[in-house]
């Protein structure tokens, strides 16, 4: 029983910070970063599409023309740095449901829109790689376990954008993206070869 409250007190959230950073178009996006009693720290960026679509959730921009065209995200990086720590610190951060129901709690909105959807995604990933690292586990096990998975070795399987349509081309295909998924290999280096041999063969 001591082990068990000595690994859940690991767990605790003790920090959370979040940053403005670049992603690979240059544009801003936040990183956050989650430390927990134990010693583990989980960091995350969420970086968004070239488009949008109607039914997302709101991406919190700053607006202001002087700072990278308006895509600054000072705003949603305070948010993370205020009202979303103070939510999430002294919580366990391996119960994933309980802390993106605190968050969405406190935003309030159907879309996110008052804290950001950039606060709240880089926040709840970060507490889940956090969680995995204080467990010594895989993200994508102890995401599985979360979810009841039967199978926790199972390896990710890489999705490849192959081609484009919508508003990624200069074409009148319909579909945004066709992607492929290389499953049943028997290693993630063996999915990957065989995504990149259809992309080229493409």
């Amino acid at each position: 029983m001591t082990n068990f409250v000595n690994k859940q007190q690991q767990l605790l959230i003790t920090g959370v910070s979040a940053r403005e950073i670049l992603d690979s178009r240059g544009f801003p996006t936040v990183e956050a970063e989650v430390a927990l009693q134990g010693g583990a720290v989980g960091r995350a960026a969420v970086p968004s599409g070239a488009s949008t679509g109607k039914h997302e959730a709101l991406e919190l921009r700053d607006g202001d023309p002087a700072r990278f065209g308006g895509k600054g995200v000072q705003k949603a990086v305070a948010n993370v740095n205020s009202e979303i720590a103070q939510c999430l610190k002294g919580q366990d951060a391996s119960q994933q449901q309980q802390l993106d129901d605190l968050m969405k709690t406190l935003d309030g909105t159907p879309n996110k829109e008052r804290l950001g959807a950039n606060a709240l995604l880089a926040a709840s990933l970060a507490s889940a790689k956090a969680a995995a690292k204080g467990l010594g586990i895989a993200l994508y096990e102890h995401i599985g376990q979360l979810h009841g998975n039967p199978d926790p070795i199972r390896l990710p399987v890489p999705q490849m954008n192959i081609l484009n349509g919508g508003a990624h081309a200069d074409n009148s295909i319909d579909f945004q993206e066709f992607m492929v998924l290389p499953a049943g290999l028997p290693s993630f280096r063996e999915a990957l070869r065989c995504g990149v041999e259809i992309f080229h063969k493409l």
